[in-house]
Order: C-alpha cells, then structure tokens, then sequence
C-alpha cells in the first residue's frame, strides 16, 4: 500500500453498513470515488459506529461490513492509491468524538433535521442518535480533511463540522481545515422510481422504489417498466423537473450512465415511446450493474483479503489521527 502524496489534499468519505446499496447510492458517490483517488489523498471507511445509532439483534453487522469492503473494491476503489478502513478499528474516532462533545452545544445538535426526524414519535431516544453529528465531525477533522464527499442529506451536518473546526482554530490557533463538500453535480439527487418527489433510500419500505446494485436483471426491468411517468400522449421524453419529474429522473439516469448531456438524451429520445424508453433505460443499468455484481462476488468470496484490505488501511488510518490527537493533546494541556 503506497503512502500518501503530500501535495494532494485529504480527502474523507464513508458509508454506513445498513441496508442494501441503491444506484443513487453509486451514482451520487461511489461511480465518482476511483476518479478522485487520481486528485486526492483518499480515505475511504466503512462507518459501522454509526450504524448503531439504530441498533438492531438481528443485524449481522460483520457480515453487512464485509459486503461494503466488496462494493468499495467492486467500484473500482484501489487499495494501492487510498485507504479503506473500518471506522471501529481506528479507535481515535472515539477519542476525537469525546474531545469535540466538549467544543459543542446541545442546542446545535437538537436543532438538527435529520435528528428532529428520527427521534420523531420515539418514546425512548438513545444519545448516539442526537450525538450522530460530532462523531461524523469527529470522522472528517480526525485526518485534517479538506474535502468530504456526502450527500444532500447530510449538509447540515457537515455545516456543524465546519463551525466547530472554526469554533477550536479560534480558541487553540490553526489546528484544524475548514472542510468543504465535493458535489458531484450529476447523480447527486436521484429520486424514487415510484414517487420522483422524494429521493431512491435503501431505507425505503418499498423495494420497488429502489434499484439496488445487487438487483437481477429481471427485477431491474420489472422496477423501471413500473416507474411513474406521466400520461402525455404523444409522449414527450423532456427533462422538466417540475411538470415531468418522473421522466426527468429516468433521463438523469440514463445520461450519467451513458456519459451524456441531459440534452443529447432528449434527442436520442425523441420519437421513442414511454415503454421502449425505459426498456432501453433498463439494459443500460443492467450492462452498468451486472459488470459491478460481478466484482462485488469475485471480492465478497474471498473474505480474508477484504479483513486483510481493512486491517492494513485501519493501521494507515491510525497512523495519520494519532498524529492529530497528539496536536490535540497538547493544545489541552493533557500530561
């Protein structure tokens, strides 16, 4: 495994082991990660501490771990250019979380979106999901990261990051980047087949809102043969978001995968039929998702090289935040 280049700017991202990977979950993130490794210091994790926020006995955490390694490597991440990592093997996580806990404020954490929204009707509400944020703060400004790769969803939470790595530069002096979010203008918000007002979640209760990366090529056209649409007759295939936001999802897709304009799809579309546009939609997903289940199987069957990739990168990982927490330790006057 190579060391990183020092000219090249950090760069942090993770997925959380919870549920089955959708395309939107490859297209807004992971199509664009072997890319960036080209540009960046790249540390890549598996976020299993946060996973448990939601905490359930009948979660094979290992096992959902082990299958996110698979997708990293399936997507094309190079063990030999970034570091994978398992986020529970880098023990400075938590020690970082603690430090930050004591720079932040509860109201900033109950002010929190996604917070308000999950502990919503909860009668019991346990203090990881309302300390959620400052572990993933803890995540990025642990490897002085000047990049973060999220999504949409997680803005919020990446604003609080930035405040609270301002919030000890003040107090302490330079210690910490003021990170930024790299968006990936294409993919970064593909919606749900069923209802394109809302966005593609693997956390769905119905599957058929959702492609996930490991569907069949059956259920693939089945999901899209199904997709709302609208009822123009004649069809009109147009990117228009407002009136058309079914149509205008699936020419987002197509256009990502194919590596055209909105523009050019429209025209390619032109005189074709809602259900020849989506039964050609549906090879392409199929040809781009079958060449990554492929992978994914080829990695998933040889378990000991995924711990052996997660053990190497954690090492790396650990290397890099002990130097952190000793600056740390220092500006707190710790023995």
């Amino acid at each position: 495994m190579k060391k990183f280049k020092y000219k090249k700017k950090i760069l942090f991202s993770a997925v959380q082991p919870t549920g089955l990977l959708t395309l939107a979950n490859y297209l807004s993130v992971l199509k664009h990660w072997k890319f960036m490794q080209n540009n960046y210091n790249c540390m890549f994790c598996v976020a299993d501490l946060h996973s448990i926020t939601n905490f359930n006995n009948n979660y094979n955490l290992k096992k959902k771990t082990l299958d996110i390694l698979a997708f990293y490597l399936a997507c094309g991440i190079d063990p030999n250019k970034s570091i994978i990592f398992v986020q529970s093997s880098v023990k400075e996580h938590c020690y970082m979380n603690w430090i930050l806990n004591c720079f932040s404020y509860f109201g900033e954490l109950s002010r929190m979106t996604q917070f308000k929204n999950k502990s919503k009707n909860k009668k019991v509400i346990n203090m990881g999901l309302l300390n959620y944020p400052i572990l993933m703060s803890s995540d990025i400004l642990l490897y002085n990261s000047s990049y973060v790769s999220i999504g949409n969803d997680q803005f919020q939470h990446l604003e609080l990051t930035r405040k609270i790595a301002r919030r000890l530069n003040k107090i302490f002096g330079k210690i910490f980047n003021v990170p930024k979010n790299l968006i990936f203008k294409q993919g970064s918000k593909i919606m749900s087949l069923l209802d394109p007002k809302k966005k593609m979640s693997k956390s769905d209760s119905n599957i058929k809102n959702s492609i996930f990366l490991l569907d069949k090529k059956v259920d693939i056209f089945k999901k899209i043969q199904s997709s709302t649409t609208d009822s123009d007759n004649p069809p009109k295939i147009i990117y228009d978001k407002k009136s058309k936001p079914g149509i205008s999802n699936l020419l987002n897709i197509f256009s990502i995968l194919s590596d055209k304009t909105i523009l050019e799809s429209e025209k390619i579309f032109m005189n074709y039929t809602y259900s020849d546009f989506k039964n050609k939609l549906s090879h392409v997903i199929y040809k781009e998702l079958h060449e990554i289940q492929k992978n994914f199987f080829y990695f998933r069957n040889r378990e000991n090289y995924l711990i052996y990739i997660s053990n190497k990168g954690s090492i790396q990982a650990s290397k890099i935040a002990k130097k952190m927490i000793k600056i740390i330790n220092n500006k707190l006057s710790f023995l």
